[in-house]
C-alpha cells in the first residue's frame, strides 16, 4: 500500500545478531518491510533460530499480515480508523491527551490493541512466512515519521 524504506546492519553481541531498521512512514498505513528482514537474516549467516523484532515507539504497530491483495491493508486501516477516530470525532470528546494532535492519544490507544513486537522462527537460513505473509509497520499518525525496529536474531 505504502512506500517503504528501511535499512540495517548486523552486529554480533554475545551470540544473537542484532540490528535495527529505520522504516520512513508518510501518514497512516501499513509499510511493508519483509525484504529487508529476509536480506537481514540471510546476511547473518544463522540458519535456524527466533527473529523477534520490537517497534520502539508507542504510536505504531507491527503486524504479519496479507502482502498479496493491497485491499486488505485499505480494509484493515479503514476498519481500525473506524474502531478508533480522531481525538476530534465527537465520541471521542473524553480524551484528554490531546497536546500533540487529534490522532496522537488515539493512536495510542490503535498500539495498544495491537502488537508491539513479532515472533518469527527461522529455518534454512530465512523467516517461516506464509505464501502471502508480509512484515508490515502499521503507522497510526498522520505525519511522516521515521521508525525504529528492533531486530534480535537467535
Amino acid at each position: 500500500m505504502n512506500g517503504t524504506a528501511a535499512s540495517g546492519s548486523t552486529r554480533r553481541v554475545a551470540g544473537p545478531f542484532q540490528t535495527e531498521f529505520e522504516i520512513r512512514t508518510d501518514g497512516p498505513g501499513l509499510y511493508e518491510f519483509t525484504p529487508h528482514v529476509r536480506q537481514w537474516v540471510r546476511q547473518s549467516g544463522c540458519r535456524g533460530g527466533l527473529l523477534t523484532l520490537f517497534v520502539r515507539h508507542t504510536s505504531c504497530s507491527l503486524l504479519i499480515q496479507e502482502n498479496a491483495d493491497p485491499d486488505v491493508q485499505v480494509d484493515l486501516l479503514n476498519w481500525l480508523g473506524r474502531l478508533v477516530p480522531p481525538a476530534s470525532d465527537a465520541s471521542m470528546s473524553y480524551l484528554t491527551h490531546v497536546l500533540e494532535g487529534p490522532d496522537d492519544m488515539p493512536a495510542h490507544i490503535k498500539a495498544a490493541l495491537l502488537p508491539v513486537s513479532l515472533s518469527i522462527p527461522v529455518a534454512e537460513g530465512a523467516p517461516v512466512l506464509g505464501t502471502w505473509q508480509g512484515i508490515y509497520l502499521f503507522e497510526h499518525r498522520n505525519r511522516p515519521h521515521t521508525r525504529s525496529v528492533a531486530a534480535h536474531l537467535a
